[in-house]
């Protein structure tokens, strides 16, 4: 099945009643766990209910939103996962929230997916909790602008959901690509994954210290000596540029992490902010133009 004979559709409980319980009595069958997950039948009466339906009218897969803003669960058969279907799924909803005028979803994802939930625009919050065994943490997602970004769980899933939203394009500015943070091996290798799966991908990083990057042992300086087609790194040299405090990320599908102060991981994140990413990505443009190309952190074995 092809993801585009998949399509999504938002329903109240009773139109989609029957299709449902079709639909958990089998996925319970194959994982009885997922009792322990689903929830209380009356929640589900109360509830907007995503679906993914093939051309026959199957179900392969649902999310629900709660009166209380909350999403999940989230759950996709087996034999159609892979396909796109639960950030399709997901991405629903969100529309939903923002039509309904809500400020914020939120959701309780187990800690291994977070990366998953974090192209979506969903930032953990609070601590993380451990039920029957599992960790979870509490995620959010803001719908009428920006989210702050506080602390570095919330840094790395800014920067994660912005590289995985990824068109093509996604430009980087940091002065020696921040130590603790752009070296996290979920990014890194979310952005080789870019690179490596998304024809015509180029990533483009604005530093104002290449050295110091490269003697930090970058991972993101070995990754395009690995592959150079699709990287191309600059300093900056005009004084004006020299003296610039703010670093970003940003992409080519109106998503960004912007911090103010570039030492700092306090800023805002937004994956459906498309008028700030334009600026920043022409702010960028405009850099760009002023640089030096990084030749000496072209060649492996540097």
């Amino acid at each position: 099945m092809t993801r585009a004979e998949v399509r999504i559709e938002v329903a109240p409980y009773p139109a989609v009643q029957a299709a449902l319980q079709r639909f958990w009595q089998d996925a319970l069958a194959q994982e009885p766990a997922l009792a322990a997950i689903r929830g209380a039948a009356a929640l589900e009466l109360l509830s907007l209910h995503a679906l993914a339906l093939d051309d026959a009218q199957r179900v392969l897969g649902t999310v629900r939103l709660t009166p209380d803003r909350r999403v999940g669960p989230l759950y996709v058969a087996t034999a159609v996962r892979g396909q796109g279907i639960g950030q399709a799924l997901l991405a629903r909803l969100v529309e939903s929230g923002r039509q309904h005028a809500w400020p914020a979803l939120t959701l309780e994802a187990p800690v291994d997916f977070q990366a998953f939930y974090a192209r979506q625009g969903f930032i953990p919050v609070g601590d993380v909790s451990i039920r029957d065994g599992v960790d979870y943490q509490q995620m959010r997602r803001a719908l009428n602008g920006a989210l702050a970004i506080e602390t570095l769980p919330q840094a790395a899933a800014a920067c994660l959901g912005t590289v995985q939203a990824t068109r093509r394009t996604l430009c980087l500015y940091s002065r020696e690509l921040d130590p603790g943070l752009l070296d996290q091996p979920a990014l890194v290798q979310a952005i080789r994954r870019l690179c490596t799966g998304t024809r015509d991908a180029m990533v483009q990083i604005l530093l104002h210290d290449a050295l110091a990057a490269q003697q930090a042992s970058s991972p993101l300086i070995a990754l395009s000596q690995r592959l150079p087609s699709r990287f191309t790194l600059r300093q900056v040299q005009d004084p004006v540029d020299q003296a610039y405090a703010s670093a970003y990320v940003v992409n080519d599908r109106g998503g960004y992490y912007f911090r103010t102060l570039g030492n700092r991981l306090e800023g805002e994140a937004d994956m459906d902010g498309a008028g700030r990413a334009r600026q920043l990505r022409a702010m960028f443009a405009s850099v760009w133009e002023r640089a030096r190309p990084c030749t000496e952190l072209r060649a492996l074995g540097l």
